[in-house]
Order: structure tokens, then C-alpha cells, then sequence
């Protein structure tokens, strides 16, 4: 497959009024993906967004292009990416996009694509759009223009599908939750789910301006809640990233649970209850400690590279249902068709519930090695990786730890920057190698020609 010019692995994503993420740039992409969505014959479009001030303005950018195209659109405010997903397969609609930059700050934003089935876009159709983005924007003639809605019941409906992922006579009163909305997409809907399911919810990061989405608070900066469930003696606290695809929580003594644990506790539920099936499915990121915990229970675990994309992959390839990363992003195909935070996090009580079990207690059961990531800001990340001095010293790091751990260096697929990530059974010797390799990248970028000079 030759290279996608435009879309990455998780849609196209970056900074507002630079490269793609333009006004003109935006509608023209409206327009082709009318073109393919539609295929000449008008189709339907659902468009939601999380609360970036920049969301208002690409939201009426796609409104013009795929009006052009001929296709209908249906507006649904700002909603989560899973949100999104979901409702994209009960309108039958052509296509679903989120207009969204995850956990970037509010200067970034992005768009996301969901087929009809509410999966993230196979290949050949982002491979169309990108096509149709090379021809001249013609306009259908006016009796075919497409029409605009907006669904006014689009959060009500997204909340009673989030609750029917949890047995129907379950309830959580009696818990006290802190839920950190990241003043992003989930803000109003998320505490109402809880709340209807009988919890007693603390609401923080709810209260977006446009401005201030995943700042300081959420899956980004989880101290935040953890501090919130200290100070209210809360039973657990729940984060979300700005676009509610991932969760974090911690428990009532403010620890934070990664998504590796939250993904332990979700199959070892579905364990005990007779209906995991096909393996579990982490990334190069997932702790070796999770992968010795599911040894212990018998459990198939395996890693492939990192992204959603390719946990989506393999679990679908080996007839599986559980997937996610540490970060949070978590996948119950078993319940939905993507990966959702609020959903994610449901399960997670339900398994506590259903095992008896603290969040506290996951500690005892998934014992993490140290790890230690190093984010290393820079122009050409995929280039710098690829450099001989930066495959040397990968090379010599991996010989030196020989067996006791194991070294991940990759370029991020949404952000300009390499991830360095070393784990291992020694926190020294881990951290000392992470910081050296790091230190490698960070001087041959240095050293490197900048773009454009």
C-alpha cells in the first residue's frame, strides 16, 4: 500500500491554521469525503465535536463541503468520539466524523472518520478521500445540495446506550465517585450516566470554555482526580481524556490504575464469567507485568504496535473481545465498537462488583515493573529514529539489558515528538537507560537539517 499523504494513524491531526487544519483545507476535505461517502448518490453524515473553540469553525467548514457534495448532514453538538460511533450505526448513516484532537491541548485539533459500522475507516476509503482531494471542488447543482439537522436528542440517546452495556439490575449506590470530564466531550454526559446508574458522583473538569480542555485535569493530568478522591473520601475517581476514547482512575487512596490494570480486571471478570474469548491484546507499551499476571490466570495475551488501529486488527483477526493500552484507551468489543472511556469505565465497576474487589486490589495482582518514558520534542521524528547513531545506540541499549527488561523507540503517530520508553526489573538501570537514549535522540536532531532550511 503506497503512503497516505494526508491521514495518520488516527485521522488527521495539528495545530489550528497551520498545514491541514485550515478552514479551506477542512471543507475541501469535507467535500471529498462527501464524494466518497455519498458516492454520487447523497448519503448521510453525522458530525460531532469535542469543546475547542476551533470546533465551530471546522464544524461549518465540513457543513460546506459535504452540502456540496450532495450529502446530508446531521449536527450533534459536542459529543464524544465513542459517542459518535455509536450513533453513527443506529442512524444508518454513511459515515460518522468527530471533529477533535484527543488529549492535545485546545491549539490542536484534528478529524476523525467512522464507517458505517462505527469503526475507525479501512484503508481504501481514507486512500478515496485522499484521491478526491486532488480534483477540483465542484459543486452539485443546487436541487441535490445537501440538507442540515441537528439532533436534539443525541446526548439522551447516547447515555441510555451507555448504560445498557451494564446488566440490567446492577446499580452503583452506595459509591462515591470523583468523574473528571477534562472540560471535554464527556461533560455532559458522563456524571449523568453514573448518576442514573444510582452513584453519587463529584464532578470536576466539567465546566469547558473553549480554551481549557485537558488542562490540568483528566487522563492528561490524573492527579487532579486522584487529589479530588482523597479530599471527598471518595470510593474511586474516573478521568477522561478531552474526547472521551480513554479512562484512568485511581483508588479511594488516590493510586493512580493505569489502562493496563483496568484491562486486567475487565477480562479477569469476563474470565470468571465463562465469556472471554480469543486473546487479549495489548501494545509495545503494556507493563511485562501484565503479561505475567494473565500468564498466572491462563490467559492469552499478546502485543502488537501501538494504536487502537492495530489492537483493532488483531482482536478482530483472532475472533477477540478485550484490547487497550496503559494510556487508557481501552476496547470491549463485546460491548461496543471502539474504544469508549465511559463504557470502558463501566465495566471496570461492574468487574468490581461482580469479583468483590477494591480498585486498591489490582495493586496485589499486577505487579508493574518500573518503566520510564521520555517524550523528546523534535521536527522529523520518523527520520531521526531511522538514523544510524540512534539505531546504534538502540542496539547497545537492548544489550544491556539483556534479559531484565526491554526498550521501545518509536515516533508518535499524533504528535511531533519520538517516545523512549524503557522498562525493566532495576528502576536505575532502567532510568539511566532511558535517559541516555534519549539524550542520543536529542543530539542528532540537533545536529540534523531542519525542515524547510
Amino acid at each position: 500500500m503506497s503512503a497516505r499523504r494526508y491521514f495518520g494513524t488516527d485521522g488527521i491531526r495539528g495545530r489550528v491554521g497551520e498545514g491541514m487544519i485550515t478552514p479551506d483545507f477542512v471543507l475541501k476535505l469535507g467535500w471529498a469525503a462527501g464524494r466518497v461517502f455519498g458516492q454520487g448518490k447523497g448519503g448521510m453524515v453525522l458530525i460531532g465535536k469535542d469543546t475547542r473553540i476551533s470546533g465551530y469553525m471546522f464544524e461549518s467548514a465540513l457543513e460546506a463541503g459535504l452540502v456540496a457534495a450532495g450529502v446530508d448532514i446531521r449536527l450533534l453538538g459536542p459529543m464524544t468520539t465513542p459517542g459518535v460511533a455509536y450513533l453513527t450505526r443506529t442512524f444508518r448513516a454513511s459515515a460518522g466524523i468527530v471533529i477533535t484532537a484527543s488529549h492535545n491541548p485546545y491549539q490542536d485539533n484534528g478529524i476523525k472518520f467512522f464507517s458505517p459500522d462505527g469503526d475507525k475507516l479501512p484503508d481504501a476509503l481514507e486512500t478515496a478521500i485522499e484521491a478526491e482531494l486532488e480534483q477540483p471542488l465542484r459543486t452539485v447543482d443546487s436541487a441535490a445540495l445537501g440538507k442540515v439537522k441537528r439532533v436534539e436528542d443525541a446526548n439522551g440517546r447516547y447515555i441510555e446506550f451507555c448504560k445498557s452495556t451494564v446488566p440490567p439490575r446492577m446499580n452503583f449506590r452506595g459509591t462515591k465517585l470523583v468523574v473528571d470530564c477534562a472540560h471535554g466531550a464527556t461533560y455532559h454526559t458522563a456524571p449523568q450516566v453514573f448518576e442514573e446508574l444510582g452513584a453519587e458522583v463529584i464532578r470536576i473538569g466539567a465546566e469547558p470554555d473553549g480554551f481549557n480542555i485537558n488542562r490540568g485535569v483528566g487522563s492528561t493530568a490524573p492527579e487532579a482526580c486522584c487529589r479530588a478522591v482523597v479530599a471527598a473520601g471518595a470510593d474511586l475517581g474516573i478521568a477522561f481524556d478531552g474526547d472521551g476514547d480513554r479512562v484512568l482512575m485511581c483508588d479511594r487512596a488516590g493510586h493512580l490504575i493505569d489502562g493496563d490494570r483496568l484491562l486486567y480486571i475487565i477480562a479477569r471478570d469476563r474470565l470468571a464469567a465463562g465469556t472471554l474469548r480469543g486473546e487479549v491484546v495489548g501494545t509495545q507499551m503494556s507493563n511485562l507485568g501484565l503479561e505475567h499476571a494473565f500468564q498466572r490466570l491462563g490467559v492469552s495475551f499478546v502485543r502488537v504496535n501501538v494504536g487502537d488501529r492495530f489492537i483493532m486488527e488483531r482482536l478482530k483477526g483472532v475472533d477477540g473481545i478485550l484490547g487497550g493500552e496503559p494510556s487508557g484507551h481501552l476496547i470491549c468489543l463485546d460491548r461496543t465498537s471502539t474504544g469508549d472511556g465511559i463504557v470502558s469505565a463501566l465495566q471496570v465497576l461492574v468487574a468490581l462488583k461482580n469479583l468483590d474487589l477494591d480498585l486498591a486490589d489490582l495493586g496485589r495482582e499486577v505487579q508493574s515493573y518500573p518503566q520510564v518514558l521520555i517524550n523528546v520534542q523534535l521536527d522529523t521524528p520518523a527520520e531521526v529514529v531511522a538514523a544510524p547513531a540512534v539505531v546504534q545506540a538502540l542496539s547497545h541499549a537492548e544489550a544491556g539489558l539483556q534479559t531484565r527488561g526491554r526498550v521501545l523507540l518509536r515516533p508518535s503517530g499524533t504528535e511531533p515528538l519520538v517516545r523512549v520508553m524503557v522498562e525493566g526489573v532495576d528502576e536505575e538501570e532502567v532510568r539511566q537507560t532511558a535517559e541516555s537514549l534519549a539524550e542520543v535522540v536529542r543530539t542528532h536532531a540537533q545536529r540534523a537539517p531542519r525542515v524547510g532550511a
